[in-house]
């Protein structure tokens, strides 16, 4: 496990990278599967993720604003200098062992790993519906998260406010991104409209 969930924070970082530089002047305020939040709050989110783990993994104390503006003029340019660190740090040896303190609790650094894969996928996923940018969408990352949340016994204990609404049911035979979206209780409507979508793009047979 420790050498994929880095792996696969890499391959986050760059699929929602590649979805962030997609992002048009005039979608910044669209809203996203993520209650309340719009694109740039969205994204503002994932960055300033990306700078606590980057502190929080070389021993910091990180107290973060979720009121800071992490994107300023360039948001694209914010993405990638957070993207840089937090890569860094989850690079370095032994950055899986011991805990961090994050807002809620203290994790082993290994489940933190797998909350931050969580947010950097997800997000990513608001993102790229939002934005109308499902070329971009990495349908193989989106089903491992979703494999290793199963394999974890679920996120049942996580659900509530601030974190997972109750998961949206849909039929099994849909994308890997929208059944992601689903389990982590995303918006009914924006969950409707993909599978919509993912149903319009099967073959007939």
């Amino acid at each position: 496990m420790r050498t994929d969930i880095t792996t696969q924070i890499r391959s986050a970082l760059d699929a929602t990278a590649t979805i962030v530089h997609g992002i048009t002047g005039d979608q910044w305020n669209l809203p996203t599967p993520c209650d309340d939040w719009d694109v740039r709050t969205a994204t503002n989110h994932v960055v300033g993720g990306m700078l606590a783990f980057s502190e929080l993994l070389a021993g910091a104390t990180v107290d973060e604003d979720p009121a800071c503006d992490h994107l300023g003029d360039e948001p694209s340019a914010a993405y990638d200098t957070a993207a840089s660190a937090d890569r860094d740090a989850w690079s370095r040896p032994g950055a899986l062992e011991g805990t961090v303190t994050l807002t809620f609790a203290t994790l082993p650094t290994t489940m933190a790993a797998v909350i931050h894969l969580t947010e950097l996928v997800v997000h990513g996923l608001d993102l790229a519906v939002a934005t109308d940018q499902h070329h971009a969408i990495d349908e193989p990352l989106a089903e491992q998260l979703l494999e290793l949340m199963h394999t974890m016994g679920g996120i049942d204990a996580f659900r509530g406010p601030g974190f997972f609404d109750p998961e949206v049911l849909i039929s099994d035979d849909q994308p890997p991104h929208v059944r992601l979206l689903a389990y982590v209780g995303r918006t009914l409507n924006f969950v409707a409209a993909q599978s919509g979508r993912a149903r319009a793009s099967l073959p007939t047979i």
